[in-house]
């Protein structure tokens, strides 16, 4: 039955519906020109697809329709305090394409968003203006792949190109774009800056294949890691979030071990660590969706309206896995999330 159902389903971005303000953009022309088999749907506003009623998020993952749709207001945000800002005062993130391609079971975006579809606002340049006049008041660290995986998309949009281009000529804006993506031929195109960072997601195999659906292995990762590298682009890595799972000390430990024994640590820039943390009001919802999650159904502790492991173990968690990292990488080239 469950074989014969999947037939059904339409495959991804098959339906694209665009607002009206939106098809004159170039990203919009490219972006019909890439699925010219998909079925074109004309929309008022993003928002009465995104946000209409009785939707089912993880439904809708495995046949995603994409909306493209014109920003009326500013995309780009302060940091939330659930976030690494790695010692920068003016930490941002934008959020110029909202939802991922990927399915991470721990993922914030199925408890924020009411839908599974991706958002593309198609007025990329009006971003750019925004982040001229936040310029004009000092440095920014800006994180452009929090609420998606740019990179992953990159061959269809081409963001990750034009961020890059921007950045080049502001050298008050330090970029970090996050990633679980193995897509480093884009990397080919653009020259390393020291003012863009490619931040890599890297978890142990076993929870990359039964918590993160549909992502690129740890070898592809690597990879991609080993060419970003080769091509001389500033690189880090994020051990995030910190899972405590059966035998999550050898998990992290091995992981460690198979990450350095394929990478250069003296190449890494710096890394990450941080346990697993979610906002509560996101959890009710990501729970209701995923009734069968063990991840999301562990009796977290709750502290100022975020979930996450208790304190003891959270430090354990920490100290630990940071002991183990310190092994390849310098103390002070670690951050560490800490509530």
């Amino acid at each position: 039955m469950t074989t014969l159902r999947k037939t059904f389903y339409n495959s991804f971005f098959s339906h694209i519906y665009i607002e009206k303000e939106a098809y004159s953009y170039p990203v919009t022309q490219q972006i019909i020109k890439h699925y010219p088999k998909a079925e074109l749907i004309p929309i008022g506003h993003y928002k009465d697809v995104f946000n209409r009623s009785g939707q089912n998020y993880t439904e809708q993952k495995k046949s995603p329709s994409l909306i493209l749709a014109k920003s009326h207001s500013s995309l780009i945000y302060e940091g939330a305090p659930t976030c690494q800002n790695f010692g920068n005062n003016r930490f941002y993130y934008t959020s110029c394409v909202m939802n991922c391609i990927y399915d991470c079971e721990y993922c914030y975006l199925q408890g924020m968003f009411p839908s599974a579809n991706l958002v593309v606002f198609v007025n990329l340049e009006d971003t750019f203006h925004e982040l001229e006049r936040l310029l004009a008041q000092g440095d920014i660290y800006l994180c452009i792949s929090y609420d998606t995986d740019l990179l992953a998309i990159e061959p269809l949009l081409g963001y990750v190109k034009a961020f890059h281009a921007f950045a080049a000529s502001h050298k008050g804006l330090t970029i970090e774009c996050r990633t679980k993506s193995a897509a480093a031929a884009s990397l080919k195109e653009l020259a390393p800056l020291k003012n863009f960072i490619f931040a890599w997601t890297l978890s142990p195999p076993s929870l990359q294949e039964t918590l993160e659906h549909h992502t690129p292995s740890l070898s592809q990762r690597l990879n991609a890691i080993d060419n970003a590298l080769s091509l001389g682009f500033p690189v880090r890595l994020c051990f995030d979030p910190l899972l405590a799972v059966k035998d999550w000390k050898e998990k992290y430990s091995a992981l460690f071990c198979e990450v350095f024994k394929r990478i250069p640590p003296d190449k890494i820039q710096d890394a990450s660590l941080g346990c697993f943390r979610i906002p509560k009001d996101f959890m009710k919802i990501m729970r209701k969706q995923r009734k069968d999650s063990y991840i999301l159904q562990y009796p977290y502790s709750s502290s100022l309206g975020v979930l996450s492991y208790e304190k003891a173990l959270a430090e354990e968690i920490l100290d630990f896995c940071t002991l183990e990292l310190t092994k390849w990488i310098k103390g002070d080239n670690i951050y560490l999330w800490k509530e």
